[in-house]
């Protein structure tokens, strides 16, 4: 059942009053049953995170705030981001912000400055009132952005009887002069309350945000390098795709990942040259060509060629070729003895294909960056070929394969409370690995349009590389029998998403 609210009739007087005479069009009242102190909290977050409320944002700027004490703790000296201050009956203003919405499309809209005003009071029988308002720094609904409902304020009231810890939420519009509460708008109102009403109940019930963004990366720096990439290079990847796959999933998801990776290496490699990368299974070769084109060394290499792979060599980067930006190459890790590869040893016999050609043995110039972005089979071998040449990488998994390449289900991590699922078993046990070869390994939730979104990253050692008995790990993660015939089995079958 979707969110119900009690509707105000037109012409309902308003229980607030703006002592400028300003009309606040009461919308929608909701019964809840959390205090003041949860609704300012939930109503904070809303302020600092306005994605919540829209999909067409990417965050919030604080350019100004300022407690009823005066202290501040944000100030640009600029006309533009000066507060816009509303009085109102028997409400003390406690907390003023300025926040510049930014939105993840600045070709189609601008950011737009707000003020974001916090108030306390009581009404009749000692009801505690709580009040936010947003109010744009617009004149004009014409001059709205697409993002943002066309009204020139918007209140979210609160009130609270704490002797019978039952209270409500409403919203409230200050309409444009000539402007009537279409159904866009009110829906929208609706909307906006439902999120308030959500949050604040399960704060109340003890809510613990699992997910934690921008661990590694500060946000604005990364959202500001996906927009600029975006931009530069969206419409004409999907335009020009060549694969059968989904192009908006693959070229924003890979977008994204190369704008992480960009910030990542600007703290790595800040006062250092950049080593260079390498993609192990780089698929439709996409984020090498967006790597290369951003100017960074480097290249990729899938048991698979892609129709993509000669679109993106034509134009990646002045010199390059396709040999070394995307290669067709099995990688077959120098410790599996190849004696055992009976598929290789078949092949040789009959000529079938160059097998020595196609084999890459997995050793990289010490330094050199491993991605690997849901690199299947070679996932779980990420962190023991990062310990073999010495390399940091960053693993994205996404199907679960153990070390002889072969499907399976990682075994779920000791712990209590709700099993885990299939795909956060197979995370904790891809950092097991990575442990017992030495990483301090660090997690990233990235910004990415997929479900599977963890970002491994090994950039930090416990202890020397050369102090791991690569084949203790390889014997204590179930040994690598068969994996040399199971990836070459990879250069003849149709290729994944990927």
């Amino acid at each position: 059942m979707g969110f119900e609210a009690e509707e105000y009739t037109d012409g309902s007087p308003s229980p607030i009053e703006d002592l400028s005479g300003a009309k606040w069009t009461p919308l929608f009242r909701k019964s809840c049953g959390f205090g003041s102190e949860i609704f300012f909290k939930v109503m904070m977050n809303l302020i600092r995170n306005p994605n919540i409320n829209s999909g067409w944002l990417f965050r919030a700027d604080i350019l100004y705030e300022q407690d009823s004490n005066h202290n501040m703790t944000s100030d640009v000296s600029s006309t533009v981001t000066r507060p816009t201050i509303i009085h109102f009956r028997e409400l003390t203003l406690d907390k003023t912000l300025v926040r510049r919405l930014i939105p993840r499309n600045t070709l189609r809209d601008q950011p737009l400055d707000q003020t974001c005003l916090l108030y306390r009071g009581s009404g009749p029988s000692n009801v505690e009132r709580s009040m936010v308002i947003y109010k744009p720094h617009i004149s004009s609904p014409d001059d709205m952005p697409f993002y943002h409902p066309k009204v020139q304020g918007i209140a979210f009231l609160h009130e609270w009887n704490p002797e019978s810890s039952e209270g409500s939420v409403s919203i409230h519009y200050h309409f444009f002069e000539n402007e009537d509460r279409s159904p866009k708008l009110v829906k929208t109102g609706l909307n906006l309350l439902a999120v308030l009403h959500k949050h604040g109940e399960g704060t109340k019930a003890g809510y613990v945000k699992r997910v934690h963004h921008d661990a590694i990366v500060p946000q604005i720096p990364l959202q500001n390098t996906y927009a600029r990439l975006k931009e530069k290079y969206a419409r004409r990847l999907i335009e020009e795709w060549a694969e059968v796959t989904d192009p908006s999933k693959h070229v924003f998801e890979d977008l994204s990942i190369a704008a992480f990776l960009i910030e990542l290496w600007a703290q790595m490699y800040r006062d250092s040259l950049f080593p260079g990368f390498v993609d192990i299974g780089s698929g439709n070769g996409l984020l090498v060509y967006i790597l290369r084109e951003e100017g960074y060394t480097g290249w990729g290499f899938d048991a698979r060629k892609r129709k993509s792979w000669d679109n993106y060599s034509k134009t990646t980067g002045e010199g390059s070729n396709l040999e070394y930006s995307l290669q067709q190459l099995v990688l077959l890790p120098s410790v599996i003895d190849p004696r055992s590869n009976t598929e290789v040893s078949n092949n040789e016999t009959t000529n079938d294909t160059d097998n020595a050609s196609m084999i890459h043995d997995g050793l990289f110039p010490k330094g050199t960056f491993i991605i690997s972005n849901h690199a299947d089979e070679l996932t779980p071998w990420t962190p023991i070929l990062a310990t073999i040449s010495d390399c940091p990488f960053i693993m994205i998994p996404c199907c679960s394969h153990d070390l002889t390449g072969a499907r399976f289900r990682a075994p779920a991590p000791k712990a209590q409370g709700k099993s885990p699922s299939a795909y956060s078993s197979l995370v904790e046990w891809i950092k097991k690995i990575a442990e017992d070869c030495g990483w301090k390994t660090e997690t990233e939730m990235l910004r990415i349009p997929s479900t599977r979104n963890v970002g491994l990253i090994g950039r930090k050692r416990s202890c020397p590389c050369s102090t791991v008995d690569i084949q203790d790990i390889l014997t204590k993660y179930g040994g690598t029998e068969g994996f040399a015939d199971n990836v070459m089995k990879l250069t003849k079958v149709a290729p994944r998403g990927h």
